[in-house]
Formats: C-alpha cells, structure tokens, sequence
C-alpha cells in the first residue's frame, strides 16, 4: 500500500505542478505560492492520507494594498479551480 500511495502521491505532484505552471503565466513567480500535502489523521479519523493543496496568492485590494490570500483545497477542488481559471484567461484574451 505504501509504495502505491507513494505513487500516486507523485503522479498527483506532477499533474499539480502542470497546473501551477499554467497559473504562473498570468502572474508572476512572487504572486503565487503552493504546496501540496497529505493529511495523515486527524482527532476524529486515524488514517485519512488525504492529499490536498494550497495556494496563496499575493492581491491588491481597492484601495491598492498588497496582501496574501491562502486556502486549501481538495484535489477535485484544485481541478475546477484551475478550469475555471483557464475559462477567465480565455475571455480575458478576447477583449
């Protein structure tokens, strides 16, 4: 189980780091951060191995103040996110 789980694992590692390189052409390398992580239990479950991402991203509020926004995400949440975002960069390059 180990091995697999570690496979996988890295198989979900490269397909997230595609994604983030996607991102990273519409902001530059210091306005987006991640990382990926597994949760390995919590005070109500012994084993989860749940694997999950985090972004943060540096954004500028109305009044022009810089600050970090983080969330975590599933990974089912991380692919429509992503979808989502390539959907806007398409609209975007039209006007």
């Amino acid at each position: 189980h180990s091995v697999s789980f570690q496979h996988s694992f890295f198989f979900l590692f490269e397909k997230i780091t595609q994604c983030i390189c996607i991102l990273r052409s519409f902001f530059s390398n210091k306005n987006i951060k991640w990382k990926l992580g597994v949760a390995m239990s919590s005070d109500t479950c012994r084993s989860l191995k749940y694997p999950y991402v985090t972004v943060t991203l540096k954004v500028a509020d109305p009044s022009g103040q810089i600050t970090d926004k983080s969330f975590e995400m599933t990974v089912p949440q991380f692919k429509n996110f992503f979808r989502q975002f390539k959907e806007m960069a398409a609209v975007l390059e039209t006007v």
